[in-house]
């Protein structure tokens, strides 16, 4: 039953509105807070410039998508693709020496792993329930 529920079409668009919603959120941190956060998570000024951008045109794409009649399949893989990139990418910053991130730009990394992973995991239950979808 929590199957059918995590899985189901208004889920599914539910879960693209929260992730568009956090990625105008952090993208705009990022952006209007740069050198405080650089400084607070130990992070380089000139990547959350560029995450901030990627974030807030990430969030565009999710905010067509949810807006649709209907969720368009194939945007939504782009979504699910960029997500589970994000969360490589973070665990590589976290895990790799060519930064050195503050505890709090540990923790941040690690929350972002985690919570986009699940975000692309739940999007990607909600795909293959959408009607026409084929396992080859």
């Amino acid at each position: 039953m929590l199957m059918n529920l995590l899985s189901s079409p208004s889920t599914l668009r539910a879960v693209v509105w929260f992730d568009a919603s956090t990625g105008v959120l952090l993208g705009a941190l990022h952006l209007l807070l740069t050198a405080s956060l650089a400084e607070w998570l130990g992070l380089p000024a000139g990547l959350l410039t560029v995450t901030g951008v990627m974030l807030l045109s990430y969030a565009a794409l999710a905010i067509t998508i949810a807006r649709a009649p209907a969720m368009p399949r194939g945007l939504l893989w782009v979504l699910i693709t960029c997500n589970f990139a994000w969360a490589l990418a973070s665990l590589a910053l976290l895990l790799g020496s060519a930064l050195a991130p503050t505890l709090l730009g540990q923790a941040y990394l690690v929350v972002h792993v985690v919570s986009v992973a699940v975000l692309a995991e739940l999007q990607w239950m909600g795909v293959r329930r959408l009607p026409g979808f084929a396992v080859a």
